[in-house]
C-alpha cells in the first residue's frame, strides 16, 4: 500500500473511506446500490476517490469489493471490518493490549461485530465446505449428529449452522462467560428450533475431553494464541466421530507490508496467532491426516482448511 509524499495525511483520510466504503455497502442490502450512490453524492465522490467506484459519463460502476451475493454476505462483511474500526480506535485510544486476554479487553459492540461477521463463514461452511467433504453433507442430515464450535462468540456460526443442518445439534464453547452472555442473547432471538438444538458450554477447547461424538468441529484459527492452538488440536482429533472432519478457518499469506504488519500487532493485541494458511495446513498435516482440502472464501479473504483422520 502505497501512502503518497504524505503518509500521515493519507491515513487520516483512510477511515472516512472505509466509512464511505462500509456505509455504502450497508445502505445498499435494502436499496440498489445506483439509488444508494445516487442520493449521496459527497460520500460517493469519496468513494471515487479512494478507487472504489469508476466513472465513465453517468455510469458509476463499483469496483468488485463493494458487490456481494447477497445481503446477509454483504451484512457480514460489513460487521467485520466495524470490529477491526472499532479495535483500532481502542488502540488510538491508547487501550493496552491483552491485559485480561485479548477479547476480554473489547467492548460489546467489538465482539457482536466480530460475532455477527462470523455468520458468513457458517454459509461458507454449509453451503460450499460440507457439500465437498466426502459423506459430511449424509451425516449431518442424521438426526442426532453433532457440530462443534470452537470459540463460538456471540454464536453466530452456530445459529446458522443450526439452521442449514435441522437434524443437527450444534454445541458453541468459549473460555469468555461475558461473550456467552451476549451469545445467549443473540440465540434467544433465533427461531425456536434454533434455539433448542443449540448448546452453549463455558469450555476451553484444552479441557475438551469428549471423544468419537463430533461430525463436525470448527476451529477459528487467528483467534488463539500460538500455544493454545497447538494444544487445540489434538484433543478436537479425538473428538471426531469416525470420518468425522476438522475444519480451520485461516488467513491467507499477505504480500503487502503493511497489511501483514497490521495483521501481526492485531494478532498480538488480542492474544491470537500469527499462523497463515500456510503453516496452518502443515500443522495439520503433521498429525497424519487422511485427507486435507482447502476452500478459499472471498477474494483475500479467510481460507478453511479441512482435514480428516479416519
Amino acid at each position: 500500500m502505497a501512502l503518497g509524499d504524505d503518509p500521515a495525511a493519507t491515513l487520516d483520510a483512510a477511515p472516512w473511506a472505509l466509512a464511505a466504503m462500509l456505509g455504502t455497502i450497508a445502505d445498499a442490502v435494502t436499496t440498489p446500490l445506483a439509488d444508494v450512490l445516487e442520493a449521496e453524492p459527497a460520500r460517493t465522490a469519496v468513494l471515487e476517490a479512494a478507487g472504489l467506484i469508476r466513472r465513465e459519463g453517468d455510469t458509476l460502476t463499483p469496483h468488485p469489493s463493494m458487490v456481494y451475493a447477497d445481503g446477509p454476505t454483504a451484512d457480514s462483511a460489513v460487521q467485520a471490518r466495524l470490529s477491526s474500526l472499532r479495535q483500532a480506535v481502542s488502540a488510538a485510544a491508547g487501550v493496552p493490549a491483552g491485559t485480561s486476554g485479548g477479547w476480554a479487553d473489547q467492548d460489546d459492540a467489538v465482539l457482536l461485530s466480530q460475532g455477527r461477521a462470523s455468520a458468513m463463514t457458517g454459509r461458507a461452511l454449509a453451503a460450499r465446505v460440507v457439500p465437498a467433504l466426502p459423506g459430511l453433507a449424509d451425516r449431518l442430515g442424521r438426526e442426532g449428529s453433532r457440530v462443534l464450535d470452537v470459540g463460538t462468540g456471540v454464536a453466530a456460526l452456530a445459529i446458522v449452522l443450526a439452521r442449514e443442518f435441522p437434524r443437527a445439534e450444534v454445541v458453541g464453547i468459549d473460555v469468555l462467560e461475558r461473550v456467552l452472555g451476549l451469545a445467549a442473547g443473540e440465540l434467544a432471538e433465533a427461531e425456536a428450533d434454533v434455539t433448542g438444538r443449540v448448546t452453549l458450554r463455558h469450555l476451553d477447547v484444552a479441557d475438551l475431553t469428549e471423544r468419537a461424538v463430533y461430525d463436525l468441529a470448527w476451529l477459528p484459527a487467528p483467534f488463539l494464541s500460538e500455544e493454545a492452538l497447538t494444544a487445540a488440536v489434538p484433543w478436537l482429533i479425538q473428538a471426531l466421530s469416525p470420518e468425522g472432519w476438522l475444519v480451520v478457518g485461516t488467513n491467507p499469506a499477505v504480500s503487502d507490508p503493511l497489511r501483514r504488519a497490521v495483521a501481526g500487532w492485531n494478532a498480538v493485541r488480542n492474544g491470537g496467532n500469527s499462523y497463515d494458511t500456510e503453516r496452518m495446513a502443515e500443522t495439520l498435516t503433521a498429525t497424519d491426516p487422511v485427507e486435507v482440502r482447502r476452500f478459499p472464501t472471498v477474494p483475500g479473504g479467510p481460507v478453511l482448511v479441512a482435514a480428516r483422520w479416519s
